[in-house]
């Protein structure tokens, strides 16, 4: 259920997540690094402005609940540069960017944010962040680059995001935080 639609016809629920979203400067960057992979037909690559880092994945909510979440979601944070080095493709033809050794500060804020979501009891991953971003879907047999275009991502803040998959961009930012 993306958005959950009552009798009344009114929204009642959204997906949300929350994420490192790329400045514009970082965006080109992504888009760069994904223009030097060999990409196979059909290969469904992710919109310029749908590029981002997933930190959590809190599922439907209650839109009752948003008001809460966009104030409480709100942790202290020291500012970090994420890494992006390696270029791989994951199982099932995802195509990602990720950090080979990921900053302590994606560490913290990832932790403090699970802390966070617990309070709301909400559901947290319980596998390690693997912190990545998705270039393409339905890209198994993509060639990766020679040699990974190494991004270092100024982190200033993340954002609070709805998935919405009848918007152009599928993704709608709710809350940004810095």
């Amino acid at each position: 259920m993306i958005w959950g639609v009552n009798k009344a016809g009114s929204r009642s629920a959204v997906r949300l997540f929350l994420a490192l979203w790329p400045d514009a400067q970082v965006r080109e960057a992504l888009v760069r690094s994904r223009e030097a992979w060999v990409w196979p037909a059909g290969a469904a690559l992710v919109r310029p402005q749908s590029l981002h880092l997933t930190l959590h994945f809190l599922g439907a909510v209650p839109v009752a609940r948003l008001p809460q979440l966009r104030a409480g979601l709100a942790v202290p944070f020291q500012p970090f540069t994420l890494c992006l080095d390696r270029a791989a493709l994951w199982p099932r033809g995802i195509a990602v960017l990720q950090s080979e050794q990921p900053a302590a500060g994606l560490l913290d804020l990832h932790q403090a944010l699970g802390l966070a979501l617990r309070g709301f009891e909400l559901p947290v991953e319980q596998r390690a962040l693997r912190p990545h971003v998705t270039l393409a879907r339905h890209a198994g047999r993509a060639s990766l680059p020679a040699q990974a275009q190494r991004i270092d991502w100024p982190v200033p803040g993340y954002a609070l995001v709805a998935s919405m998959p009848d918007l152009p961009g599928r993704y709608r930012l709710l809350e940004r935080y810095a």
